[in-house]
Formats: structure tokens, C-alpha cells, sequence
């Protein structure tokens, strides 16, 4: 997953500034209504490299992944990395920048996510939120945590 939307973004940013944009192949043609299209066949080409890739230099972790590996094309993370990629106007260098900084984020709040529900199985929780509503309580948690971040300057 980090992997794709890493490439995603930057190689998504080449499509919408050298095809997509308005005036980018023909002046005043604006071809960015087939944005949604066209990111998702990028995408769903990226993961089918990666499925190949892993296929025939890790078949491990290829046969480990199983079906989720062709899940990764329609994970609304990447598509939407790659969207706001393009709102925020980023140039090829941020675009590369915030691709892999957004895959590794999205890595490590998965792992936090892990690791916490790892925690809760010997928890003493109580019955009525066993799995899936204490699972909901803790990412509510999270994104509090995270949303602390949003007022961050660098």
C-alpha cells in the first residue's frame, strides 16, 4: 500500500500536468473531467506491477497477500492521495514528497491499529463492545490524537 501510493501521486501528477490539465495537450481543450478514469486505470496498472513484481521476486509474501494484493487498486486512500494531490496543486517534487509521506503515515497508523487491537484482545472489555464497537471507539480516539496535528506548522 505505501509502496503504490508513493507512485501513485508523482506518476498521477505527470498524467494531470502533461494530459489532463486545461490547455496541457490542445490549447482551451480541459480533458480534467476524466481525472476519476484515468487516476484509477494508473493506480489499478501500479498494482498489477507490484502483483507481478512480487510474483516473481518474493512469491512468499505474493502467496501471503493472496486476494488482498488486487484489493489495493480500489483502496479509497490511494485514490484519494492522488486527488487531493491534485486540489493542493502540487508540483512533481511535493507531489513526490507527499506521495511517500502519505503512504508512510498511512502505514503507521495501520500498525498503531494493529498493535492496539492486539492490546484489546486481553483487555477486559466489556461484552456488548467486543470487536467491532470498541474497534470503532479506538479509532475515534486516534483520530482525535491526530487531528492535533492539523494546526502544525513547519
Amino acid at each position: 500500500m505505501t509502496v503504490v501510493l508513493g507512485l501513485a501521486v508523482p506518476i498521477n501528477n505527470l498524467v494531470y500536468n502533461l494530459v489532463l490539465r486545461d490547455g496541457a495537450l490542445v490549447e482551451g481543450v480541459d480533458l480534467s473531467f476524466l481525472n476519476f478514469i484515468t487516476f484509477i486505470g494508473v493506480i489499478a496498472a501500479l498494482v498489477q506491477i507490484l502483483e507481478m513484481i512480487l510474483d516473481k521476486y518474493f512469491p512468499a509474501l505474493y502467496n501471503a497477500l493472496g486476494i488482498f494484493l488486487p484489493l489495493i487498486a480500489v483502496n479509497c486512500a490511494i485514490f484519494g492521495g492522488v486527488s487531493f494531490m491534485v486540489q493542493r496543486d502540487y508540483n512533481f517534487p511535493e507531489s513526490i514528497v507527499y506521495g511517500f509521506g502519505s503512504g508512510i503515515g498511512w502505514m503507521l497508523a495501520i500498525v498503531a491499529m494493529a498493535g492496539i487491537r492486539e492490546k484489546m484482545k486481553y483487555a477486559n472489555v466489556p461484552a456488548g463492545l467486543r470487536g467491532l464497537g470498541i474497534t470503532f471507539i479506538t479509532t475515534g480516539l486516534m483520530a482525535l490524537g491526530f487531528m492535533s496535528f492539523s494546526g502544525v506548522q513547519l
